[in-house]
């Protein structure tokens, strides 16, 4: 493989991540405390539960302009928009002889697509944390991909890993 092959592959490209600090991680983890309201971990606090963000499972049925690839990316856009949350990068792939799949990383998590154009179906992911409303997406993928057949699933990723009785 060479380095063309690589960069094809992403390998080698500035990110700008940087190495884990292991020794900051061990010393945040002995004083971590979740209910702190000034930690800036981006939990979300609502309803007597804490969980790491709202992640939804959309089905686009019926849509239209699945196939096109800046559709997608203005969709993402929006969402993001009207979400509130913060755009760091898209990406996204058209398939030869259709579908396209992207994300969209977030401050906040992500947005992510894969479509099957032939069948009007786009499978897409919001995931955010913090103050960022993923519910709003919900209207943009409609009016986006002109269906009013879209289907939701809520998930509140990591509910249950810290409960009341822990901050008692």
């Amino acid at each position: 493989m060479d380095r063309a092959d690589l960069f094809q592959l992403g390998i080698g490209l500035e990110t700008g991540a940087h190495a884990e600090d292991t020794c900051s991680l061990k010393a945040a983890n002995d004083t971590r405390d979740i209910f702190d309201e000034d930690r800036e971990d981006h939990f979300i606090r609502k309803d007597g539960k804490v969980f790491a963000g709202t992640h939804l499972i959309i089905e686009v049925v019926n849509g239209h302009g699945l196939d096109d690839e800046t559709r997608i990316q203005k969709a993402f856009r929006d969402c993001v928009d009207e979400c509130g949350a913060t755009l760091l990068h898209i990406h996204t792939h058209k398939f030869s002889p259709q579908g396209v799949s992207g994300v969209a990383v977030l401050a906040e998590s992500h947005i992510s697509v894969h479509t099957w154009p032939e069948i009007g179906y786009g499978a897409f992911d919001v995931f955010m944390c913090g103050d960022a409303n993923p519910w709003n997406a919900v209207g943009v993928l409609k009016a986006a991909f002109g269906t009013d057949d879209v289907r939701v699933k809520e998930l509140l990723r990591g509910d249950g890993l810290v409960t009341d009785e822990a901050a008692a």
